[in-house]
């Protein structure tokens, strides 16, 4: 964890449908308390969530540090105790060791299950490898059909979670998952960390988010001075394109596109057509 800032008040706007900030606070479990899981925590708790780690070791001195960074409700204990208490969980644990944690987190049914891991390894030409042949997040969605598994928070550093503002302009945070509450959910919460959530459609997309994880982490194993973070700029070509008529020889519109999820600052751009 890098260094921490105050979300813009307009931005927590965002979050009010979420249920933090309601009557009821809610529990956010992170298990796992490295890069990720130590930005990953405060900055929930800054948003009103109730925090508890899961660790291997929630009485270590560095875990009970963060505990305290986090602030005066967070907790940590077992992974699976941290889980049991929480109605959202956050999968912030590598692989190989998220094949083991995952399916041994107890009942998960109807918990939003936020997975961030990278299931990558170095290759033998010291660029990144796919260790998978689905995704992180479909692997864990099998493992706990009951959950609601939702991939994001998966192509970023841990410095923008603690500063968002830190690049100088908008970062894009794709996001999958086959249920569009979850997934409308996390996407609000997204938005009110000060980030520009992208609905990338059904979790079967996942693979795609990590595939784009090991482009971001390209210019790292090449041991360049700089790296880049992922902007998708918004363009209403196509949207005006298609309204007027025009269509896509072969173009088959997918199961949700009269569903869509509705994602924080987003708008129709047909209106905008001429």
């Amino acid at each position: 964890m890098k260094r921490f800032v105050a979300v813009p008040l307009l931005a927590l706007a965002f979050l009010a449908p979420c249920g933090a900030f309601g009557s009821e606070q809610e529990t956010v479990a992170v298990i796992g308390t490295g890069d990720m899981g130590d930005s990953l925590g405060p900055r929930f708790a800054s948003l009103g969530y109730r925090v508890v780690y899961g660790s291997r070791n929630p009485g270590s001195d560095r875990v009970r540090a963060l505990v305290a960074k986090t602030g005066p409700h967070a907790a940590a204990v077992g992974a699976a105790a941290a889980a049991a208490q929480a109605q959202m969980v956050i999968l912030a644990v590598p692989w190989p060791a998220m094949e083991s944690v995952a399916q041994n987190l107890g009942d998960l049914s109807g918990k939003i299950v936020i997975d961030v891991s990278m299931p990558f390894a170095q290759g033998e030409d010291g660029y990144p490898r796919h260790l998978l042949e689905t995704s992180s997040a479909e692997r864990i969605q099998a493992w706990n059909p009951g959950a609601r598994v939702v991939k994001t928070f998966a192509t970023m550093g841990s410095h923008l979670l603690d500063d968002p503002a830190s690049e100088g302009g908008p970062v894009s945070i794709p996001i999958a998952s086959n249920d569009r509450a979850a997934k409308e959910k996390v996407a609000r919460i997204v938005a009110a960390i000060g980030l520009d959530p992208v609905d990338f459609g059904p979790l079967r997309m996942a693979r795609d988010i990590e595939t784009l994880q090991m482009i971001y982490m390209i210019p790292l194993t090449q041991n360049r001075p700089e790296n880049w973070e992922f902007h998708f700029r918004r363009s209403e070509y196509y949207g005006c394109y298609l309204s007027g008529g025009s269509t896509t020889e072969g173009l088959t519109p997918p199961y949700d596109a009269d569903d869509l999820a509705v994602f924080p600052g987003e708008e129709d751009p047909r209106t905008a057509c001429d």
